[in-house]
């Protein structure tokens, strides 16, 4: 099978079909300025090819708990915008790996005190170590701290 040559400059159309965003989510992508476009004669959007990876980059990083706005701060701090490499790739995975760390963490004990609660229904702010670990929050005085802070 022949490999399909991609022009330098493709269409919203094409760059939806390339990594299966839908046109109005890579409009807003662009709104947020994660990608950019240039128009052409006719009014048309049209990216350089290179916006595959950039765009490939953002679903990874959303899957994985980032914001957009995360991720738009990690494009920005990229040495080579034009083209997601390699070793831009590899610098954004070592960034990246402490707050994942974190983020394992905090799901890990968020399940393993989620078995406290299975069954019990009682949700009691004095014992519940998901509403209240450790009674905590008692400390800082009366009111929905978690609302308010």
């Amino acid at each position: 099978m022949q490999k399909k040559i991609i022009p330098e400059w493709i269409s919203v159309g094409m760059l939806s079909e390339r990594t299966g965003v839908s046109v109005s989510a890579l409009h807003f992508y662009e709104r947020k300025g994660l990608i950019k476009s240039h128009r052409n004669a006719s009014n048309h959007r049209l990216y350089p090819k290179h916006v595959i990876r950039i765009v490939s980059l953002i679903l990874v990083a959303q899957r994985t708990g980032f914001s957009l706005e995360d991720i738009l701060s990690e494009l920005a701090g990229l040495p080579n915008r034009t083209r997601v490499t390699l070793e831009d790739w590899e610098q954004l995975g070592s960034r990246w790996q402490s707050e994942l760390d974190k983020k394992i963490t905090q799901l890990t004990e968020l399940r393993d005190m989620m078995t406290d609660c299975i069954g019990c229904g009682c949700l009691s702010l004095e014992r519940c170590r998901l509403l209240n670990p450790y009674d905590e929050l008692g400390e800082k005085g009366a009111g929905p701290r978690l609302m308010t802070e």
